[in-house]
């Protein structure tokens, strides 16, 4: 009895490491099948979805040379898109465009990294059309999402990108998001290479 009682509660625990093993493990496998997807989106401008039954595909890569990020976005902020990579509300503004475009994604994969973002970090962000855009680190905020939507329609061009908080919690979900918000640099500032 006792021994069927170790091996039963061994088991459990190999489960329950495979299962926390999973959802890191499918993120980086969906990158690679995304920038598969994003090369051959760039190279005809059409929406490749990176597996047969997406309901997705690549519209932006996401970079921030300082912390060693370089992601692929995915049109729309679903649950089942943000799974495999961040995802653009596609409500919001195309990256670079006049106004508000916001992008989510999970604060234990793809959206750890906006914990070590700092005001006046810089961000690269390149459309499925080639075009680049430079955005700067403006505001880094903790709000709760009962009190509120983050705007839509801003002056200017604005990256709004957005997790879960904290960043350590223990059960997933829950009200509170962490705001990076950040503003377009002008074209001609866009030419600091891949500084960071």
């Amino acid at each position: 009895m006792k021994r069927l009682l170790l091996m039963t509660l061994a088991i459990a625990g190999l489960v329950q490491l495979a299962g926390a093993a999973y959802i890191p493990a499918k993120a980086e496998l969906a990158q690679v099948l995304l920038e598969r997807a994003w090369r051959d989106s760039a190279s005809t401008v059409d929406k490749v979805r990176p597996w047969p039954w997406a309901d997705t595909w690549p519209i932006a890569r996401l970079q921030s040379f300082k912390h060693d990020v370089d992601l692929i976005v995915l049109e729309g902020m679903t649950g089942s898109t943000m799974a495999f990579g961040p995802g653009h509300m596609s409500a919001s503004a195309l990256p670079g465009n006049a106004g508000n475009s916001i992008i989510g994604a999970h604060r234990d994969t793809h959206f750890e990294f906006l914990q070590k973002l700092q005001i006046g970090d810089r961000l690269l962000v390149e459309r499925i059309d080639g075009e680049e855009f430079w955005f700067r680190v403006a505001y880094v905020e903790v709000a709760d999402s009962r009190q509120g939507q983050l705007p839509l329609e801003l002056d200017g061009s604005w990256l709004t990108l957005v997790t879960c908080y904290p960043f350590d919690a223990i059960n997933p979900g829950g009200p509170l998001r962490y705001v990076v918000t950040a503003e377009r640099l002008p074209r001609e500032r866009n030419a600091f290479s891949h500084a960071p």
